[in-house]
């Protein structure tokens, strides 16, 4: 299988997020808050690029999408006509159907009245699809400057009266010999926390300095500053309390990491594969069926300078590296995480062909979990009696699994 880095980095990293929410379909997960249920890694494909994919190569008119805030939303996309090699500039719109459907009075029908309230309920329908409210446009442009360098500017306005404000963004990619190097601006942020609670910061600016595996097992290293401005506050206007999450407070971060990385394979097939190909399976062909083990270890030291380094501050006993400040903290840990990954087949049959299941370990806090283990060792020595639930589920890593299944593979 492809390797599996951009996951494992995404616990320690906030690696972007898929989302319904916005038609950029970009949200961050909130610094040292593991990924609400129900959320997916992003892709490195962009969704302007992932709706032209869906129009030009499988004919579909409109994309749909769901979201528990927009409900169902339609997509479309136009591509403007500039050189495709260096330029790619889109513009797309998006309708939530739920939001107009909701919106639509029930008919009245007497039949004395049918056909004037017939007209009147065209009409009505009429006004509300020229309701601005339901609609929602992002201009998506981005340029190759260099073989190396990657410019995107995004500019995105929503017609709801609850996100009035244009949401607009920059990135540049640089591509070094063994390094990439992203610098993003963007105001305002979409940040999800553990809860899947949406939150807006006014501006953030963040530089990622990451090294590229030179294969599937090695060192690496990885060094990020993120800058966050201006008061966060909820993305929809329900009117339930939510605490602001710390991280998201205005600051300056700083995180820096060097980690090791082993991959063992269990099983691999040999088997030839076949040569059914299409203009979009490029990515598919080089799956095959395997079974492997990826391991990664390594340290990373954290400093926060503002309002957000009140997340870096500890628990009683904990034997860490730490040094606080009147508003300013600094601290070290070790991590580690384990992924079992497996595939059978490679997308080449009509039915039932693909299956992919991941499981993954994480250990986000080394000196946390020997702690709550030396505890509860402790504890149950001198009391001979059962562990509470708490004391368990502080000392348990975060474990996910991933099952994927093919279905039905489609000409087109």
């Amino acid at each position: 299988m492809k390797k599996l880095r951009w996951a494992t980095d995404g616990g320690f990293w906030e690696v972007d997020l898929s989302t319904a929410v916005t038609v950029d379909g970009v949200a961050r997960p909130a610094p040292e808050d593991p990924i609400p249920l129900g959320l997916s890694r992003g892709t490195r494909l962009s969704r302007p690029k992932q709706i032209d994919f869906f129009q030009r190569f499988m004919s579909m008119p409109f994309v749909p999408s769901f979201s528990n805030s927009n409900g169902l939303s339609f997509h479309r996309l136009i591509s403007l006509p500039l050189p495709p090699d260096t330029w790619f500039s889109t513009l797309v719109g998006r309708f939530d159907v739920r939001k107009f459907t909701s919106s639509l009075p029930p008919r009245q029908r007497p039949r004395q009245q049918q056909e004037d309230s017939d007209a009147s309920f065209l009409h009505t329908v009429w006004t509300h699809l020229l309701n601005p409210g339901f609609y929602a446009l992002n201009f998506c442009s981005e340029w190759l400057l260099t073989p190396e360098d990657t410019l995107l500017l995004s500019l995105e306005k929503h017609g709801s009266s609850h996100d009035t404000i244009p949401r607009k963004k920059a990135v540049l990619h640089h591509k070094f010999f063994d390094h990439n190097l992203t610098i993003e601006a963007a105001s305002p942020t979409l940040f999800v926390d553990s809860l899947g609670n949406y939150w807006d910061v006014p501006f953030t600016l963040g530089l990622d300095f990451a090294s590229l595996p030179s294969s599937d097992s090695g060192m690496s290293s990885h060094f990020c500053i993120n800058h966050t401005s201006g008061s966060p506050h909820k993305y929809d206007t329900t009117p339930v309390s939510v605490p602001v999450p710390p991280s998201l407070l205005p600051g300056l971060c700083a995180k820096c990491a060097v980690s090791f990385k082993n991959n063992f394979d269990i099983w691999r097939s040999q088997a030839p594969k076949t040569k059914l190909t299409m203009a979009w399976m490029t990515f598919h062909s080089e799956y095959w069926e395997s079974m492997f083990v990826i391991c990664t270890f390594g340290t990373v030291i954290t400093a926060s300078l503002g309002e957000n380094s009140v997340r870096a501050k500890a628990a009683d006993g904990w034997f860490g590296f730490q040094a606080k400040g009147p508003n300013s903290a600094i601290s070290a840990d070790l991590f580690a995480t384990a992924s079992l990954s497996a595939q059978h087949g490679n997308f080449q049959k009509l039915f039932l062909d693909l299956t992919r299941i991941n499981a993954r370990v994480d250990v986000p806090s080394m000196s946390k979990f020997v702690v709550g283990a030396s505890r509860l060792a402790v504890d149950l020595y001198n009391s001979r009696q059962a562990p509470s639930v708490e004391a368990i589920q502080f000392i348990c890593p975060s474990a996910s699994l991933s099952i994927q299944q093919q279905v039905l593979f489609m000409y087109l």
